[in-house]
């Protein structure tokens, strides 16, 4: 491979000085992340035109009204302006040997009137219309071929009408300042031309020969410019892999700074505690449970500090596995800190752990925000002398003041919540107390399970534990979708349920009214079911925006079944177990993402009777659902409703999380469905995990292999690679040493 040429350009050159764009694009550019001629290359088209083909005149008759993009090139032969504001256009006349065709421009006249000359030669794209049984274009594309009297407008030559045509995402605030997709490709082929050379190749020679990539420069220009179908193919993979390396590569990294660099803990994993623990369990353990619990505890007794991922469904047992764990760092003489995102989840773990360990001499202690002072500073002080074994608690575990004098032990519930400088930072609680010796083994907990491959990608640092089933006694939740006209059933439904000794949680979206959506608020839905619907029942609310000890007496008093049915907001979401509560309904269900739709439906079927999830929706899902099998283009509302139909339609066919998983990924796309932001690791553009599994397999073996050899990217060939990562991901480096 040829060595970089040195060039005294700088691609890291602020995108203002490149030619066409000046201060005032500069910084509607920088909302968008795009900050340097670099930013400028890395903003990748969303889709592209292929206009390969070029048309003579006399043939586009046939494409009238087909929707298809067609190219022609012809000379002006006339130009005219037609009728009076507000309906008046500019209409050009282009011709060619065959015939002539009408160009039509309903905006921007003025520019037009002045833009063209009779004789001008110009290719335009667009799609042929009729009009009168003669073809049009309306706002077509063009490139003028031959100079005209405006040559600032574009280029010279073909950049908007021949070959694969990129096209790029723009916004309002773009648009006035002329950077629409035509406004896009003038500036990056601009800083394509001036600072291409400018473009250094990171990926070592051994995997560019391997994997017979396209260099780094050539794939830049023809991701957007490309030449042929399989040139853009190249492009892409070569882009993709790029992407998905440099994740896998800090994923190998972080690996290999727990594995190697930092001391960890040596647990005696037989302990008196965890057995008391399990013989005192009125149900036995499944053997999915008992492998998992093997596992953690084949990682405590190694001295590495242990990092592991525990996934399993809702209702799976997760939080029993980790109570035993957190016994065995208990019994050597440590302590336990157990993380939840939200202060009722916190509550709820520290009654689900108290009441497991009433029996067992361990003192669990819960740290919220909003505590009463006295409170506050006697669990601190329980804290900081060693006599608080277990605590809980929220993101205030983190806040300055809070001491621990040894903790060797961490759970993070639901971690997705959390980013990665939380968990640094309950990290380096562990560290400073006991003198930064150790490192805390690390458990994390998701109930939003992921497929194991997308799993190794995402927590590719992690070890990855699976409970597979759930407990014998549980039976699967029916489930059934509802619409506004079936809402006195759904009632009557209720009190049968209720009459019989059930419970019944209604969930809402809001709180409050919002005027932006037409959605019914849990207080106000409250007050109606408790007057007017349920009178003669008792009827309890809960939300968010009450205090911990309002939340607390509420989720008390449900509980112990002094009320029938609990009005609620999503606060109920996780983690809260009430094994005689057998029906979820949930209004508005159209408003929920699947996985949130699956974990409310968790709160139910946590005993032995039969429970269902009653999904209320709009009417027009009838409709949806009755012509959901239309083809043909769909408008972007049209989408959306056909999005919101199979999220609700997987809620029917399936209890699987794993495959409510797999159905959400496919709707939100990889990005939103694991947050890259929260785990450090930098943002997907081309590669998706769902659909490159091979080229992320591939990317994750050669990063790993290279890590093991040279870890500190030290050797000559790694150096470039070393200066990638220097240059434009430190700050994901930084996060990723100390985690």
């Amino acid at each position: 491979m040829p060595p970089t040429v040195k060039t005294s350009i700088d691609i890291n050159t602020p995108v203002q000085y490149l030619k066409g764009i000046g201060p005032k694009r500069s910084a509607v550019l920088k909302d968008l992340g795009i900050q340097t001629v670099r930013d400028l290359l890395y903003y990748f088209p969303r889709d592209y035109l292929d206009l390969s083909r070029i048309e003579k005149i006399g043939n586009l008759r046939r494409y009238v009204n087909s929707g298809e993009f067609v190219t022609v090139i012809g000379t002006v032969r006339a130009r005219d302006t037609i009728g009076r504001p507000p309906r008046q256009r500019f209409v050009l006349a282009l011709g060619d040997e065959t015939g002539t065709i009408s160009l039509i421009f309903f905006q921007s006249l003025r520019y037009y009137q002045k833009a063209f000359e009779p004789g001008d030669t110009l290719a335009v794209s667009g799609k042929v219309t009729d009009f009168r049984n003669r073809p049009q274009i309306v706002h077509p594309s063009i490139d003028r071929l031959a100079a005209g009297a405006d040559e600032d407008s574009d280029f010279e030559g073909f950049l908007h009408t021949k070959g694969i045509v990129p096209k790029y995402s723009s916004s309002e605030g773009l648009r006035t300042v002329k950077l629409d997709t035509k406004g896009f490709r003038r500036v990056i082929r601009v800083a394509l031309d001036e600072y291409l050379g400018a473009v250094e190749e990171w990926l070592p020679p051994s995997l560019l020969d391997e994997h017979k990539f396209l260099r780094l420069p050539d794939a830049l220009r023809s991701i957007h410019f490309p030449e042929s179908q399989d040139a853009l193919e190249s492009s892409r993979l070569r882009l993709k892999f790029d992407e998905l390396f440099s994740m896998q590569l800090l994923l190998a990294l972080r690996r290999k700074n727990v594995k190697t660099e930092f001391p960890g803990i040596s647990f005696d994993v037989e302990s008196k505690l965890a057995r008391q623990l399990v013989d005192s369990l009125p149900f036995k353990l499944t053997k999915a449970q008992v492998s998992v619990i093997k596992e953690i505890a084949q990682d405590m007794k190694t001295p590495k500090p242990m990092n592991r991922l525990l996934q399993g469904d809702v209702g799976s047992g997760k939080t029993i596995v980790a109570l035993i764990a957190m016994l065995i760092a208990v019994d050597n003489g440590y302590q336990a800190a157990f993380m939840a995102p939200t202060e009722i989840l916190a509550e709820q773990h520290y009654r689900t752990l108290t009441n497991f360990l009433h029996n067992i001499p361990v003192n669990v202690r819960l740290l919220v925000s909003g505590l009463q002072k006295k409170l506050r500073d006697d669990i601190l002080l329980d804290v900081q002398r060693g006599s608080a074994n277990i605590i809980v608690g929220t993101h205030a575990l983190i806040q300055e003041g809070v001491e621990f004098a040894k903790l060797g032990f961490i759970v993070i519930d639901e971690q997705h919540r959390f980013g990665v400088s939380q968990r640094i930072a309950l990290k380096q609680k562990g560290l400073s107390s006991h003198g930064h010796i150790a490192h805390a083994d690390m458990l994390v907990m998701t109930a939003t399970p992921i497929p194991r491959t997308l799993a190794l990608t995402i927590y590719g640092d992690l070890d990855v534990s699976t409970i597979t089933s759930l407990p014998s006694n549980r039976k699967a939740i029916k489930t059934a979708l509802k619409t506004e006209s079936q809402r006195a059933s759904v009632y009557q439904f209720l009190r049968e349920q209720i009459r019989q000794g059930r419970q019944a949680y209604i969930v809402y979206p809001l709180v409050e009214e919002s005027e932006k959506l037409d959605l019914k608020a849990a207080t106000e839905a409250h007050e109606v079911l408790r007057k007017e619907v349920f009178a003669d029942m008792n009827i309890g609310l809960i939300h968010g925006r009450m205090r911990p000890e309002e939340k607390d007496g509420i989720m008390s008093a449900f509980k112990e079944r002094k009320m029938d049915i609990l009005v609620a907001t999503t606060v109920i979401e996780v983690g809260i177990d009430i094994p005689n509560a057998s029906v979820m309904v949930i209004e508005h269900a159209e408003r929920f993402g699947l996985s949130q739709l699956h974990q409310l439906r968790g709160r139910v079927g946590r005993g032995a009777e039969q429970s269902y999830c009653i999904l209320m929706a709009p009417e027009w899902m009838r409709k949806l659902q009755r012509s959901s099998q239309n083809t043909g283009t769909v408008d972007d509302e049209q989408e959306e409703q056909r999005k919101t139909e199979r999220r609700l339609k997987a809620m029917l066919d399936t209890n699987d999380g794993f495959k409510i998983a797999e159905i959400d990924l496919k709707l939100r796309g990889p990005g939103d469905f694991f947050g890259t932001r929260q785990s450090g690791l930098p943002e997907l553009q081309l590669a998706n995990l769902l659909t490159d599994g091979e080229l992320l397999a591939s990317a994750r073996q050669a990063a790993f292999e290279l890590i093991d050899h040279d870890p500190h990217l030290r050797l000559p060939e790694h150096r470039p690679l070393r200066k990638h990562f220097e240059e434009h991901m430190r700050d994901a480096l930084t996060l990723i040493q100390a985690g």
